[in-house]
């Protein structure tokens, strides 16, 4: 195996699901991340080195494609490569696989590393690339975009105060958390019914601690809602999302 591809066997348990069984798209992600991490251990790239550097590494946006959501005890395989990068952007996959092989999610990421010093965007480091031996390109993948949040479409609103365990590493909220605010939104009986299949999401403004944020509800259409997660009047979040019939 490429030193820059990584999987490991993971069992779904039952905090990994939602009431009828079935892993979360917020598990998803969290199994996404830890793929990831624990890549990046193998690698001798714990994070206590990377924030050496005076940097963390942020997403800005993913893309998944769901084609089944596995059930409590179910055996997965969760794979990880990390793809290509240039001078402020990395882009990263994950893939979701069942104990025959196939592939259920497919998710593509672009990272970047966030300077602690400024808050902001920085150059990647070039000792905490190197080891991944990824492809350098001048133009990596361009991910799709959510699409336009009508707010005049049936928009339904739903706040939240930030809790100190929503709050990650990074010092700002966990991404997995969300998902969880975005769905929360949708009635219980729509959740039970469908699964999503296509997920584009852009990650646009940090929340921290004990802000108080709003997950916002437009659905225009029966199978795709949009998404968005603001801060007063400043947009972190926006996502669209394509659901099935379970």
């Amino acid at each position: 195996m490429a030193a820059n591809e990584f999987s490991e066997t993971h069992r779904v348990v039952y905090y990994e699901a939602d009431d009828t069984g079935q892993l979360t798209l917020a598990m998803l992600i969290n199994l996404f991340v830890l793929v990831s991490e624990d890549q990046n251990d193998a690698l001798g790239l714990s994070t206590a080195f990377v924030q050496s550097h005076g940097v963390g590494w942020v997403v800005t946006q993913y893309h998944l494609h769901i084609d089944e959501l596995p059930r409590t005890g179910a055996q997965v395989t969760i794979k990880t490569r990390a793809t290509a990068y240039n001078r402020y952007f990395a882009y990263r996959e994950y893939w979701l696989l069942d104990d025959a092989g196939q592939v259920l999610a497919y998710g593509e990421g672009i990272w970047v590393t966030m300077s602690y010093a400024t808050r902001k965007i920085t150059t990647i480091p070039a000792e905490v690339m190197a080891p991944y031996h990824s492809e350098e390109q001048t133009r990596l993948p361009r991910l799709p975009r959510p699409d336009h949040f009508d707010e005049a479409v049936n928009q339904t609103l739903k706040p939240y105060t930030v809790r100190y365990f929503d709050i990650d590493g990074n010092g700002h909220v966990n991404n997995a958390h969300y998902f969880d605010w975005m769905l929360d939104v949708l009635p219980a009986t729509f959740l039970r019914a469908h699964h999503p299949n296509d997920v584009k999401i852009r990650f646009e403004n940090e929340v921290q601690y004990g802000h108080q944020v709003t997950s916002e509800l437009s659905q225009a259409a029966a199978l795709t809602t949009q998404h968005m997660i603001k801060v007063g009047d400043l947009t972190a979040v926006k996502a669209t999302i394509q659901w099935d019939n379970r």
